[in-house]
């Protein structure tokens, strides 16, 4: 089970989605994985995934440079907060902010994707 749920999170989180949209959850339901440790074990898993994406997406320009270099030092920092707030806040509290976000970004896409038509 292990296997597939990380093939799945690595094909979603190749499409630029977010593999932790499905690793998190899958390994928590599927696998009784801790909150606290699939959020981590989220983290151990980003970045050999995103090394091995990144080739691909610079070969067919799909980066912003501009972009990225605004980005980056400031989700360092963000990352810092909330790595600690991951630790010191409960996993009951932890499952239901990551609820809250999924929610919030169904709903935005599927509210975004019918009043736009299907574009983005």
């Amino acid at each position: 089970m292990a296997t597939i749920i990380g093939f799945l999170s690595g094909i979603i989180g190749g499409m630029g989605i977010g593999g932790g949209i499905i690793l998190i959850p899958m390994l928590t339901i599927l696998l009784d994985v801790k909150q606290k440790i699939a959020q981590s074990t989220n983290l151990i898993c980003y970045l050999p995934l995103a090394l091995a994406c990144l080739p691909i997406h610079i070969k067919h320009k799909n980066i912003d440079l501009s972009v990225t270099k605004k980005v980056v030092p400031f989700g360092i920092i963000g990352a810092l907060l909330g790595s600690y707030l991951a630790v010191h806040l409960s996993p009951a509290m932890l499952r239901k902010l990551f609820a809250v976000l999924l929610l919030v970004m169904g709903l935005k896409e599927i509210f975004d994707l019918r009043w736009s038509g299907g574009q983005h």
